[in-house]
Formats: C-alpha cells, structure tokens, sequence
C-alpha cells in the first residue's frame, strides 16, 4: 500500500512538473524567467534557441548521474572565480541535481550582471520526465 502511495504521489509531481508553464516566476531586475520547468528547457534546446545551459553540480556527478548532453560544467563552488568562462550575450540557464544550488548560482550570477534562469526540479525531474541524458566520461 505504502508502494502504491509513492508511486501515485510520484506520477502526480512528474505531471505537474511537466504540465506547468514556461515561467513560474519573473525576475523584476531583467524581466527574464527566474525559473523554469524541465518541459520548457527541452523545448528550448528542440528549438536550439540561444542560451547557455549551465550545470554546476560536482564533477562525479556530472560524470555519474548523467547529464544533458548541451551542459558546461562549472561546479557551484568554483563559479565566482570562472565568470569569464561564460557567455555575457545570451541568458545562462543553470541546472543542478534538484535546483537548490543551480537557484543559488542564478543569484551568484545576477548579482555579477548576467541574465541567468532557474530550473526547477533540475537533474531529478528532468531524468523523471525521461529526457535524454549522457552517462559517463
């Protein structure tokens, strides 16, 4: 019964996931989604449009746990001192295993001037929508 339970209460937070809109909520500084969904962050890499996808995970993860084949990894605690690594023409979506630190790297970014977007859920929802992910080196 308990089994049963879980699984209902995991298919109903893998629908509403996935059945959100793009944007949960604004950032008032650029206008910009602060976060957004899995099912949005899969549209927007179909649509190859013009962002750069931020993982900041740690390497073993990374590596182990699988990742989205477009990422760049720079691990949250080394993101202050890479700034000049990323793109300053085009928003920075930030991901992680579950979008604690990938929210915490969005302010770390937005606080240096970047436009940087949120998702929700991260590396968690996204294996749990069954999105394309690389294992391994």
């Amino acid at each position: 019964m308990q089994r049963f339970v879980l699984a209902l209460l995991l298919m109903t937070t893998i629908i509403l996931t996935a059945c959100g809109t793009a944007a949960t909520t604004t950032s008032p500084a650029t206008k910009l989604p602060a976060e957004i969904n899995v099912a949005r962050l899969k549209t927007m890499l179909d649509r190859q449009e013009n962002f750069f996808l931020l993982d900041v995970r740690t390497p073993q993860e990374f590596v182990q746990d699988g990742r989205i084949a477009q990422s760049t990894l720079i691990p949250l605690q080394e993101l202050e001192q890479r700034l000049s690594e990323l793109p300053t023409d085009k928003p920075i979506v930030c991901i992680c295993r579950s979008g604690n630190r990938s929210a915490a790297a969005c302010d770390l970014l937005r606080s240096h001037e970047f436009e940087a977007i949120n998702v929700a859920g991260g590396m968690r929802a996204w294996a749990a929508a069954g999105y394309p992910m690389v294992v391994g080196p």
